[in-house]
């Protein structure tokens, strides 16, 4: 563009060609922008115009009771302290599983059924993981081990609990009961545990 304008002006200073006037590029712009302004309100006011007046309740009410798509919602009063309604109040939580408590805990002669597991290597987490599996609580004594080895196989133990909706908690130091899905240990079960040496507490 600059070397066209360039030999254009060459031209006219020769008197070649006649001189262009000036044409304010900006201003056109301008001027379309005020022209597509005025187009656009003109529209919106004919669009107001046209606009049919708005029912009266009791007939958009009859048109939507028609539908079977529609569901009435109730009219439920709030306490006036209340801020807040809540929506999901009358659904069932999504991805929760019903939660009754079982006890595969069994008590046989006063025992608690938990199975211990003092690993010696990595390779003792397929035994915590084939109980757990099993519904059987597992208390993991990581007392005796190095702090790697202990790292390593408390990062297993809790993918392993999340992955099948499971609880894991610390006990002892360096100890963890790894608890089943619908399975609970009551306190006095975790005394009993204590108090027949499953773990030194230190």
């Amino acid at each position: 563009m600059a070397l066209r304008d360039s030999w254009h002006r060459a031209l006219v200073y020769f008197g070649l060609a006649e001189d262009r006037p000036f044409v304010d590029e900006f201003e056109i712009e301008r001027q379309r922008a005020r022209e597509d302004e005025l187009a656009r309100e003109r529209d919106r006011e004919r669009a107001e115009r046209m606009r049919p007046t708005p029912e009266p309740e009791a007939e958009m009410e009859d048109r939507y009771r028609e539908r079977p798509n529609v569901r009435r919602l109730s009219s439920r009063r709030r306490p006036r302290g209340d801020d807040f309604d809540d929506i999901f109040a009358d659904d069932e939580p999504r991805g929760s599983r019903p939660t009754t408590v079982l006890r595969p805990v069994e008590r046989r002669n006063g025992d608690v059924r938990v199975h211990l597991v003092i690993p010696k290597s990595f390779n003792d987490a397929q035994q915590v993981a084939d109980r757990f599996k099993q519904s059987i609580p597992v208390v993991l004594n990581l007392q005796a081990t190095d702090n790697d080895l202990a790292k390593r196989l408390i990062d297993f133990a809790s993918g392993l609990t999340y992955a099948l909706d499971g609880g894991m908690q610390r006990i002892a130091h360096k100890v963890f009961m790894l608890t089943p899905r619908n399975v609970q240990i009551s306190a006095e079960e975790k005394a009993e545990l204590i108090e027949k040496g499953f773990f030194n507490q230190s």
